[in-house]
């Protein structure tokens, strides 16, 4: 019995090693494929966290690492000091004003004493704005290719920003799932040597 599951372990890992192939060219920028995914992310993480017990929203996956609970308030942030704020700034200034510095950890003060359906309803709303803002915008070819200055890399490109837009929301989707698969870390007994999220 031992050698049959360390067989198909190994099978299973080899399996997944030849599916990690690169399948093609990256996607390049465009603001038309992007909204649809900047639109989707609150039905998403409202799907994922909606109705959810604390036990769920308020646990992390270790030291240092974001509950859901945090992330939610993190993206809130985002969408009121980050991306559309920084894209004006690009367009009325370029490169001769710094961007201001984001700060990774206002969740934890301006989160407090709310609930996780008031998050939730907050960023939903703050996005829908915010992607009628960037419509708004009207941005050519050319206004994407415009720099401002981050004050850490220096001169970025607006589309640059927008991408990392995009990336941002499903890198935190990706960690609100880690978070919540690694709280069955142990009760999914020995099928954990499947199951990436639940190893830190």
């Amino acid at each position: 019995m031992f050698a049959e599951r360390t067989i198909i372990i190994k099978t299973h890992r080899n399996v997944r090693r030849a599916n990690n192939d690169d399948k093609g060219a990256r996607m390049e920028f465009n603001i038309e494929m992007a909204i649809p995914m900047l639109q989707a992310t609150p039905n998403v993480v409202s799907a994922m966290l909606a109705g959810l017990d604390d036990a769920w929203v308020q646990t992390n996956y270790g030291p240092e690492t974001f509950c859901p609970f945090d992330v939610i308030g993190h993206l809130i942030h985002g969408e009121r000091e980050d991306w559309v704020p920084r894209a004006k700034i690009i367009l009325e200034f370029g490169e001769d004003r710094v961007f201001d510095q984001f700060d990774r950890y206002a969740m934890f003060k301006d989160s407090k004493g709310k609930t996780i359906h008031e998050l939730l309803a907050t960023f939903s709303r703050l996005r829908a704005e915010n992607v009628d803002a960037l419509r708004a915008l009207e941005l050519t070819p050319a206004d994407l290719l415009k720099t401002g200055t981050h004050p850490v890399f220096g001169a970025v490109t607006l589309k640059s920003l927008l991408a990392t837009w995009v990336a941002h929301d499903q890198n935190h989707i990706h960690q609100i799932a880690k978070c919540l698969a690694y709280q069955y870390r142990e009760a999914v007994g020995p099928w954990d040597e499947y199951l990436t999220f639940v190893s830190r």
